[in-house]
């Protein structure tokens, strides 16, 4: 062999191994821990973010840190995963309002499409249209009948301006073609204790929050809010089969990680957790505190963000919902 076309051999052989070494690299994910940055201690997006950071631990063997980022509405934990490095160890575990608050207020500085990337749906929650027991009405059909009959009479709680109470009131009063009065409280919590109080006369309930008073017989359950009926509730209809077709409102968790990530590391985030909700035993942990594992495909995660921006930004306009 020539002197050249050994020196050509070598480099041949160098190139080969440096491009084994960089596919190596490329391939290899994680390395390190991974942070999930999501909402206060306690809520839907905490437990899914701790049961998911526990999960992924142990498929990856890395340390998976749950970072509790609350207030400003979850503008907070987006923003500093928005600003964090795109590679997949900074991820955001949040609900629905996530992306629907650019269409609640003015100054939202990311945008809930262009700057993340879906990697799964996590888990769904319906809510219930629970009515107080001196309201003489059992079903969707009476309600509305007596609305109409007593036009701006009926009160209802809700919690946060564009939050899933309050939304799912504001879509029901709009197929309706009712008047609801709505009475503003400080949370999920002291918004059912008010219909409870009988300080209201209806409410649509998170499905963990309304599980205990409807067992117990102190409110009555008229209808679940997802489009079919939900093993959470067995018996209770929907509202959709109660006299308002096409109507749905649920809440949704699901986890993102920066725009710009490559796509071979949203596909491995992707695979794991969908393979860790599928777990018998995770679904059943789910579906003790009200709700429901969802894995999703990052495309099919997508496709829901969008397709919620679409369908709740014509109501938020039309029913002017604003968080100021």
């Amino acid at each position: 062999m020539s002197k050249k076309h050994s020196v050509l051999g070598a480099c041949v052989i160098i190139l080969m191994i440096a491009g084994s070494g960089a596919a190596h690299a490329q391939t290899t994910f994680p390395v390190k821990p991974i942070r999930i940055v999501t909402a206060a201690v306690g809520g839907a997006s905490d437990f899914t973010a701790r049961l998911l950071a526990q999960g992924l631990g142990s498929s990856f063997g890395q340390q998976v840190i749950v970072d509790n980022r609350g207030g400003a509405s979850g503008i907070i934990a987006a923003q500093i995963v928005v600003k964090s490095p795109p590679d997949g160890y900074t991820l955001l575990l949040f609900t629905s309002p996530i992306w629907l608050l650019p269409l609640l207020q003015d100054n939202v500085p990311y945008d809930p499409v262009k700057d993340f990337a879906p990697i799964s749906m996590t888990d769904s929650s319906p809510s219930v249209l629970v009515v107080h027991l001196s309201l003489p009405v059992k079903s969707v059909r009476e309600l509305i009948a007596l609305a109409k009959a007593r036009p701006g009479e009926l009160n209802y709680s809700r919690a946060s301006a564009g939050g899933p109470s309050h939304l799912s009131a504001e879509l029901f009063k709009s197929m309706a073609g009712v008047n609801f009065v709505p009475v503003p409280y400080k949370g999920g919590g002291p918004a059912l204790l008010a219909l409870l109080g009988g300080e209201v006369e209806l409410t649509f309930a998170s499905a963990g929050a309304v599980a205990a008073p409807l067992k117990s017989n102190r409110v009555r359950a008229l209808a679940v809010t997802t489009a079919e009926p939900s093993r959470l509730f067995p018996g209770v209809p929907t509202i959709a089969a109660s006299g308002l077709p096409g109507f749905e409102s649920v809440l949704v968790n699901g986890l993102f990680a920066p725009a710009g990530t490559p796509v071979s590391v949203i596909g491995t985030l992707n695979q794991e957790v969908v393979q860790f909700l599928r777990k018998a035993d995770v679904k059943e942990r789910f579906f003790s505190t009200g709700m429901e594992s969802v894995g999703t495909s990052p495309a099919e995660f997508e496709s829901v963000v969008k397709s919620d921006i679409a369908k709740w930004g014509k109501l938020i306009k039309t029913a002017r919902i604003r968080i100021e």
